[in-house]
C-alpha cells in the first residue's frame, strides 16, 4: 500500500511528491480508522442494548467521541512508522495530542463510572438517606477527580512542548509549591475547596437534604467543591459557601434520617372537651394517605388563663409529606372545631362587677 501511494506521487515536484504522500496516507488512514470505529461502536451498542442494565449504555456512550479520535491518533501512528514524511509530520504534534486523548479518555470512562454508581442511589425511595449519603460523595469525588484529570493533561500537553518544558515539570514536579505560592492571594478559594473535601468526609449535608440557613427553608440541590445550592420552597436558589455548613450554625431535617415528626399547635379555650377532640384528631390521621403509621397523640401542652395549648404530634416518611400532612390535619381539625365544638374557640370573657358573666366581647380565631 504504501509503495502504491509513493508510485501515485512520483511524478510530483520532490517536496510536493513528499507531501502528497504523506497526505495520501494520512487520509487512507483516518478512513480506515473511521469505519473501524463506526463497525466496533455499531458492535458495541448492540451489545449494550441487549443488556438490561443502563451501566453499559452510559460507558459506550460516554466513550463514543474519545475513542474516534483515538482511533485516528493510532491510525495515523501506525501509518507514520512506514511513511518517512508523515512520521516527520506526526512527529511535530503527536506529543502534543497523545496526552490530550488520553486524558479525554480517562476523563470520560471516569464520568462514565460516576454516573454508573450515580444509578445505584435512588433518592425516590421513602427512606434515602443511605442513597443521598452515596450521591453526595459521588458528586464531591468527581468533581475532585476530573480537577486532578485535566491538570495532569495539561502537564503532560506542556511537557511534550520544548518552549514551556520547564512549566511543566514544574507543575508536575512542585505542584505543592506552587498551590503554597498562589496561597497568600487564593486563600478564600482554597479554604473552600478543602472545605469541599471537609465535607465529603464528614457529611454535615447531603444531597436533597431539607435545611433551614438564613431564615429559608429549602432542600440541597448541589453541592459543588466551593459552593453549595440550595432550592428554597418558592423555587429560588440559595448559594452558600461551603464553608458556611461547616463553621456556622444551621438546621437539618434529614441528617439521620428522611422520616419526621410534625406538630401542629391549636390555642383553644380552656371549657374544650379534649376526649372527642383526641378521637377526631386519631380518625383523620389513621384515614390520610401521608401518614406512616408510627406515631400520632393529641396533649394538652400548655394552660394559661384563657387559653390551652393543644399539640398534635405526627409522623410522615419524608419532609415534604410531614409539611403537607400537617397543613391538611390543621385545616380539617378548626373545620370540625368549628362545626362540633364551637365552644372550643377561644374567647375574651368580661365579669361584671355584680358577679353576673356577660356576653363574650370579641371571638378569637384558633
Amino acid at each position: 500500500m504504501i509503495t502504491q501511494i509513493e508510485n501515485l506521487t512520483a511524478g510530483l515536484p520532490g517536496w510536493m511528491a513528499s507531501a502528497g504522500a504523506a497526505a495520501l496516507a494520512g487520509a487512507l488512514a483516518i478512513a480506515l480508522a473511521l469505519a473501524a470505529h463506526a463497525l466496533a461502536f455499531r458492535l458495541l451498542r448492540r451489545i449494550a442494548r441487549s443488556s438490561r442494565s443502563r451501566a453499559d449504555d452510559i460507558v459506550v456512550a460516554s466513550i463514543l467521541r474519545p475513542a474516534r479520535w483515538a482511533m485516528i491518533a493510532l491510525a495515523l501512528v501506525l501509518a507514520a512508522r512506514e511513511m518517512p514524511s508523515l512520521g516527520a509530520a506526526w512527529q511535530r504534534v503527536g506529543g502534543f495530542v497523545l496526552p490530550a486523548l488520553v486524558g479525554w479518555m480517562a476523563l470520560a470512562l471516569f464520568r462514565a463510572l460516576v454516573r454508573t454508581m450515580m444509578l445505584k442511589a435512588d433518592v425516590t425511595v421513602a427512606d434515602n438517606l443511605q442513597a443521598r449519603r452515596k450521591q453526595t460523595r459521588l458528586s464531591i469525588f468527581s468533581r475532585i477527580g476530573s480537577s486532578l484529570i485535566v491538570f495532569l493533561t495539561v502537564a503532560m500537553m506542556l511537557l511534550s512542548i520544548p518552549g514551556v518544558r520547564d512549566v511543566g515539570v514544574t507543575l508536575m514536579a512542585s505542584a505543592g509549591l506552587a498551590a503554597l505560592a498562589v496561597g497568600a492571594a487564593a486563600q478564600p478559594a482554597l479554604k473552600s475547596l478543602i472545605g469541599g473535601l471537609q465535607m465529603a468526609l464528614t457529611e454535615p449535608i447531603r444531597i436533597d437534604d431539607v435545611v433551614i440557613i438564613d431564615g429559608e427553608w429549602g432542600r440541597i440541590e448541589d453541592i459543588r467543591t466551593t459552593y453549595v445550592v440550595v432550592r428554597i420552597w418558592d423555587e429560588r436558589r440559595l448559594v452558600v459557601p461551603t464553608t458556611r455548613f461547616l463553621e456556622d450554625t444551621f438546621q437539618n431535617w434529614t441528617r439521620e434520617s428522611a422520616e419526621l415528626l410534625g406538630t401542629v399547635f391549636l390555642y383553644l379555650d380552656p371549657m374544650t372537651a379534649i376526649g372527642p377532640l383526641r378521637a377526631e384528631f386519631e380518625r383523620q390521621i389513621k384515614a390520610h394517605r401521608l401518614w406512616d403509621g408510627k406515631a400520632q397523640v393529641l396533649q394538652v401542652t400548655d394552660a394559661r388563663d384563657d387559653t390551652i395549648e393543644v399539640r398534635m404530634l405526627m409522623s410522615a416518611r419524608a419532609s415534604g409529606e410531614a409539611f403537607d400532612l400537617r397543613c391538611d390535619i390543621r385545616e380539617s381539625m378548626l373545620a370540625w372545631i368549628a362545626q362540633n365544638q364551637p365552644e372550643a374557640i377561644v374567647r375574651r370573657r368580661i365579669e361584671a362587677v355584680g358577679g353576673e358573666r356577660l356576653l363574650p366581647a370579641r371571638a378569637e380565631g384558633a
